[in-house]
C-alpha cells in the first residue's frame, strides 16, 4: 500500500466515523441535518438574526422561517424582538448544546480536539499543514 493510499483510507475512515456519529446524533434528537446545523449556528452567534442564518445555511428567506418557526414549535429556539428595532428579531436556543442529549451534536469534533491535544505540536502542525495543502491542490484543481 502506497502512502497516498493509506492517507487516502485514513482520510476516508474519519469522514465516515463523522458522519456515522452525527447520523446517530440526529436520530437520536430527531433533527434533520439542516436542523442540527442551524441549532450548531445558532449556538455559535446566540441572537443571530435570520437573515445571518439564512446566509450562514444557504436557504431561501422562506425556508428559514419555516425551519425557524418549527424548531420554536418543538422548543428548541426561541425569537426576540429587537429593542431598538421592532422590525428585527433574533433568534436563541433553549436548549443547551454542551449538555447531554444535545452535546452529541458536537461530539465528534469535542473528541477529535482531544485526540490532537494528545499528540505534540510537532505532529499536529505538520498533519495541519498536509491537510492544507492537501485541500488547496484539491480546490484548485476543481
Amino acid at each position: 500500500m502506497t502512502q497516498s493510499s493509506a492517507l487516502t483510507l485514513a482520510l476516508d475512515e474519519y469522514v465516515g466515523a463523522r458522519d456515522e456519529m452525527a447520523a446517530k446524533a440526529r436520530s437520536d434528537l430527531s433533527v434533520s441535518e439542516l436542523e442540527a446545523a442551524a441549532l450548531c449556528c445558532i449556538c455559535d452567534e446566540p441572537g443571530i438574526r435570520p437573515s445571518h442564518l439564512r446566509s450562514r445555511l444557504g436557504v431561501t428567506p422562506a425556508g428559514v422561517t419555516t425551519l425557524v418557526d418549527r424548531l420554536i414549535g418543538r422548543g428548541l429556539l426561541r425569537r426576540e424582538l429587537d429593542a431598538a428595532d421592532r422590525r428585527v428579531n433574533h433568534i436563541y436556543l433553549e436548549v443547551d448544546l454542551d449538555a447531554e442529549p444535545w452535546s452529541a451534536l458536537r461530539r465528534f469534533p469535542t473528541e477529535v480536539e482531544a485526540a490532537v491535544g494528545l499528540e505534540s505540536r510537532e505532529v499536529a502542525e505538520a498533519a495541519a499543514a498536509l491537510l492544507r495543502r492537501i485541500t488547496e491542490r484539491v480546490r484548485s484543481r476543481a
